[in-house]
């Protein structure tokens, strides 16, 4: 099993890694609107948080030796479930190919952040 780690991704802010590759697929941790620059929340609406979420997921899959044409499945977390409509404007920008997927309302998430996703891509 090997690591993944990019700085054009934010750091982990627990004990987890970035992502990791085994059996030739690679699953990220959930990742969520940080800044890799500076560890900060970016944006405040839905569109703003996606975008900085997409791009790091997408910085990870690179890092990882793919890209999102090869997401099998991703796991979106929304704190405001009304917040649906705009998120899958922004993630079907980055997902044309439309992995499957599960996204679920839940009550919060780290450092006040409004979702967060988590994928799985084959390499």
């Amino acid at each position: 099993m090997d690591k993944i780690y990019t700085e054009k991704a934010p750091a982990a802010v627990g004990p987890y890694s970035q992502a990791v590759v085994i059996n030739g697929m690679v699953y990220t941790s959930g990742q969520i609107a940080l800044d890799p620059a500076t560890g900060e929340l970016v944006g405040e609406t839905i569109e703003e948080q996606t975008e900085q979420v997409m791009k790091n997921l997408m910085a990870i899959l690179e890092a990882a030796g793919t890209k999102p044409e090869n997401v099998v499945k991703t796991l979106c977390f929304l704190t405001d479930i009304n917040d649906f409509a705009a998120f899958n404007e922004v993630y079907a920008k980055y997902f044309t190919e439309k992995p499957a997927r599960s996204c679920v309302g839940i009550q919060a998430l780290p450092k006040g952040a409004i979702c967060e996703v988590e994928v799985i891509a084959a390499i």
